[in-house]
């Protein structure tokens, strides 16, 4: 039998008493027969601290925002965080993400102890990956030599050729940050390091497509692409996801709900919803004729994934969210990564566990609100399945209905789906694997 509390809360979640109760046995460090805890952190371990200045970067603010008076997580901290990620799983991997502002401050060294860490503290049986988010320019023959012998995986932001890239990534004095980006590449496959390229997709990049593809493709060499989209609120500095007055919210159609309006309700660097939905169609028509099974891009990997009844592989396009938190250097966990907020706190390493914080209640009902949240519109519309409303920071718009928690991306994702899934239904499982 289940409690009253507990009955109250899986009726308001929308889920069902069984599964309330298994989440939060987890957290307990109970779980139930056949379950394993899964999670994944994202470690912010030099906090907002970056040698570059990019105009459209949701984190260098956060500096102010979360005071943070020291910019380097301390070796007690770490010790007592990597002992914890791992005792709060139960699955054969666990990937640890190191991320920034620029992870790279922190030096070689500290990597090198991180890795150190790691094995002292693996039960047998279980394996470690680590992966690494870089804009690049600090990497030499010292980390390339590092980040191969220790098996890291490299995710290296780039947003494209030369005059792309610099449009929104300066260095801290203004300048040019191409270069030793580019050089930063050459390393990663001089030592035979497995990289990813990110690139953010803004208002400038997002009107030159095959520019930007091709140039991944050609020059740098990249074969697995993450194209994320550059959707900032006004206010991103300050206010929360979901706590921005949903009077402000712009209405869909309206010329707020672009870029570059004077009333518009995102930043001028933001991407064009139509913009972003030309420029996946548009690379995937390239993708599509020459690189299928060459080169892996997100966006179309979990599209085709989902298709054929296998689940999401990005959150943003999963019913649920609330697995992938975030560690700041200080010991703060936030619910996302995208939402390092002050109302997103949900504890601290050292002070319970992240078992406790990520299979809490708390969290269950934030991931669960993507879905429960959903306005009507999107509840009826023939993509849900592959989208179910993008991820909950970019929800800016009010339907014309007048609900509110319509994603700003809406229409490029409508526009990109009507495009490319009826090629993608043609293919079967092995066509993708053998073409």
């Amino acid at each position: 039998m289940h409690s009253t509390e507990t009955l109250n809360h899986a009726k308001r979640l929308n889920i069902s008493p069984e599964a309330l109760q298994t989440w939060l046995d987890a957290g307990d460090n109970k779980p139930g027969h056949g379950v394993s805890r899964y999670m994944h952190a994202t470690v912010k371990a030099v906090g907002s601290a970056c040698n570059l200045d990019c105009n459209y970067c949701y984190y260098l603010s956060k500096e102010g925002l979360l005071d943070q008076k020291n910019q380097r997580i301390g070796d007690a901290l770490l010790e007592t965080f990597v002992v914890d990620y791992i005792a709060s799983q139960d699955v054969e991997e666990i990937v640890f993400t190191w991320h920034g502002g620029e992870p790279t401050l922190l030096g070689v060294d500290f990597f090198r102890r991180i890795v150190a860490l790691q094995q002292k503290h693996l039960p047998p049986g279980r394996r470690i990956s680590n992966d690494l988010q870089t804009n690049g320019t600090l990497l030499d023959d010292d980390w390339g030599a590092f980040l191969a012998e220790a098996g890291f995986l490299v995710g290296l932001s780039i947003d494209g050729p030369r005059e792309l890239h610099d449009a929104y990534r300066p260095t801290k004095s203004g300048k040019s940050s191409f270069d030793a980006v580019f050089r930063g590449a050459q390393i990663l496959k001089k030592y035979a390091v497995p990289f990813s390229t990110l690139t953010v997709i803004n208002r400038k990049n997002a009107l030159q497509p095959l520019a930007v593809y091709r140039f991944l493709r050609d020059e740098l060499g990249s074969t697995y692409m993450q194209f994320i989209p550059c959707v900032e609120p006004k206010q991103f500095e300050h206010v929360a996801p979901g706590h921005l007055d949903s009077q402000r919210l712009a209405p869909q159609g309206s010329p707020r709900a672009r870029p570059g309006h004077p009333l518009s309700i995102v930043t001028d660097w933001s991407v064009d919803p139509a913009d972003w939905g030309t420029f996946l169609s548009t690379v995937f028509d390239e993708w599509f004729a020459r690189d299928l099974n060459r080169i892996k891009i997100n966006q179309f990997e979990t599209t085709i994934a989902q298709l054929q009844g296998k689940p999401a592989q990005l959150c943003t396009s999963s019913p649920f969210c609330g697995k992938n938190v975030a560690v700041e250097q200080d010991g703060r966990v936030y619910s996302c990564d995208h939402y390092v907020y002050p109302e997103y706190e949900i504890g601290r390493i050292g002070e319970k566990s992240l078992s406790e914080m990520v299979f809490s209640l708390r969290q269950l009902e934030f991931g669960l609100d993507k879905f429960n949240s959903l306005p009507g519109e999107c509840r009826r519309c023939p993509h849900l399945t592959l989208c179910y409303g993008e991820c909950p920071r970019t929800r800016l718009l009010k339907t014309r209905p007048g609900e509110g928690n319509l994603s700003y991306l809406c229409e490029g994702w409508k526009g990109f789906y009507d495009h490319a899934v009826p090629q993608m239904q043609r293919l079967s499982p092995k066509a993708v694997q053998a073409r």
